[in-house]
């Protein structure tokens, strides 16, 4: 059996539905930008260029949500977790400008390093305000998320 590229499992899980189909959607976003890879023609690098703007723009959104609910709960992480998002979004968008302006990304390498983050940080820096949003509002904090 091989081994889908990228995919949720309940590991990820922070706890909070909303966030986590937040989290669920950004993987499908990562998958469709892997995909576009796969192509190696113009309308895959079309593929590919659209598929890196959805991603984009989700992150932001996402970013802002989890941001939102880290300030709302006091979570006391929030500072380097947003310092985190910062340093990733400031990544991304510096490939996707050399990406646009003709210079030789490869999207392969482009999307790896996407996944590893994603992944990364959502088992591990996610989990922390997931705990914390457990330990002190328990369902309280699926009503903070806009």
């Amino acid at each position: 059996m091989i081994e889908e590229f990228i995919a949720w499992k309940d590991i990820y899980s922070v706890g909070i539905v909303k966030i986590d189909d937040q989290h669920k959607e950004l993987i499908n976003l990562t998958r469709l930008l892997y995909d576009a890879c796969l192509t190696g023609t113009e309308s895959g690098r079309f593929y590919f260029k659209k598929a890196v703007h959805d991603l984009v723009n989700y992150v932001a959104f996402h970013f802002s949500a989890e941001e939102k609910l880290m300030e709302r709960m006091g979570f006391p992480g929030l500072p380097e977790h947003k310092k985190e998002h910062e340093k990733f979004v400031k990544k991304v968008l510096e490939d996707v400008k050399k990406f646009e302006s003709g210079k030789a990304i490869v999207p392969n390498t482009f999307v790896r390093y996407l996944r590893e983050w994603i992944l990364t940080h959502i088992a591990k820096t996610d989990q922390e305000y997931g705990l914390y949003a457990r330990m002190h509002f328990k369902q309280a904090a699926e009503e903070m998320v806009d």
